[in-house]
């Protein structure tokens, strides 16, 4: 492909030649005779390809939107000339990088560091790399595409909040059941000593009283299960409110886990992941939630009636944006089916009161950095 200085050389050539045929001035026919040899060598020269040996890496794959993440391109010379310089474009979404290689001799190395934009969430796709050499007065260039592609994960910014509030436990240690794991620090009954006990157990009053050895059985707490739900629809979201919602939701969902409880991610549009208490169920939910966009298709709040837990005592949290009144009303129809219900609306941009939900606790925000600064007092007084 010809640049524009090559075009510049070939409108020089062209109108020398014309000018010295017609005027009779053999100047203008050598100067058009040194532009042509100029084009000339300069398509030579793009035949002489460099042979280079090209590797790619993305590091890391995973981050938080708005932190470091780089890609490093490696060139290695394998020919027995000196490569030229080189000029690579990395494609990250629809942005074109350019990385620039320096001329290398023979067996020589460059590693080339570029910064890959992450003020986005989402999952964004890199490459295909195109390379791309010219000759030494620019003139003329060729470009070659790498076909490889690589996948970074940007996942939403995460706010420091308490977590669903879970609406209290009779327990001091936290709900327990017959069947928890024994071990934890939750007092759930006196049973009679049995071999292997730790005497530290034993309840002496007890043990007094009915003439045997009675010790405290200790389960892990049967903390409830947080169902976080994150509306996926596009209607109750204006302008870029769907993010804030989805930085609400990566929030809560961090923070459930963070305390030790289970949480489980749902999306109006049928995406889950599974309840959890360790960090590969924090990095599931938050891959999900990298991932996630609104649809028009999206049945939005109605679809949890088809969401309600099968076990009793969990507590429920819904994030969506400003739907119709219509829409509010599925929380409150499946408000007895849970402990505790928590709904959390973002993008009011008026200051108006909620709508009324019936047995739910409600805060309405503007944003997400909103939320995180009243979450607190609303939920946790």
């Amino acid at each position: 492909m010809i640049t524009n200085s090559g075009i510049a050389v070939l409108v020089v050539m062209v109108a020398s030649a014309i000018a010295g045929f017609v005027l009779g001035y053999p100047e203008f026919l050598m100067m058009a005779a040194v532009a042509a040899g100029a084009l000339l060598v300069a398509g030579a020269w793009l035949q002489l390809t460099p042979d280079v040996s090209i590797t790619r890496q993305v590091r890391p794959e995973r981050v938080t939107q708005g932190e470091d993440a780089f890609g490093v391109l490696t060139v290695t010379n394998v020919s027995r000339r000196r490569c030229p310089p080189i000029t690579a474009r990395e494609r990250v979404g629809a942005v074109s990088i350019p990385v620039l290689v320096p001329s290398l001799g023979p067996g020589r190395q460059a590693h080339q560091e570029y910064r890959i934009p992450t003020t986005r969430r989402g999952l964004l796709e890199i490459g295909p790399l195109r390379i791309g050499h010219s000759d030494p007065l620019r003139l003329v260039y060729a470009v070659h595409t790498r076909r490889g592609k690589f996948l970074l994960r940007v996942r939403p910014l995460v706010h420091p909040v308490a977590p669903l509030p879970i609406g209290g436990s009779p327990e001091i240690d936290g709900p327990t059941a017959t069947n928890a794991p024994r071990g934890g620090v939750a007092f759930h009954s006196l049973r009679e000593y049995a071999d292997g006990d730790d005497l530290r157990l034993v309840h002496w009053p007890s043990t007094a009283r009915v003439g045997k050895l009675m010790v405290r059985q200790n389960v892990v707490p049967n903390d409830p299960t947080m169902m976080l739900v994150l509306d996926t629809s596009a209607g109750p979201y204006a302008d870029d409110y769907f993010e804030d919602a989805v930085r609400v939701a990566a929030s809560l969902a961090v923070s459930g886990r963070a305390n030790n409880f289970p949480v489980e991610l749902l999306t109006t549009g049928g995406q889950r992941v599974a309840a959890g208490r360790g960090t590969e169920s924090v990095d599931a939910a938050l891959d999900l939630l990298a991932e996630v966009a609104p649809s028009d298709a999206d049945p939005g709040l109605l679809a949890l009636a088809s969401l309600v837990p099968h076990q009793s005592g969990a507590v429920l949290g819904v994030v969506t944006g400003q739907p119709p009144a219509a829409a509010l009303a599925a929380v409150s129809a499946v408000r007895q089916r849970f402990a505790m219900v928590s709904l959390i609306q973002v993008g009011e941009r008026l200051g108006r009161p909620p709508q009324p939900v019936a047995g739910a606790l409600i805060v309405n925000v503007r944003t997400s950095a909103e939320f995180a600064a009243v979450w607190a007092s609303k939920a946790h007084p």
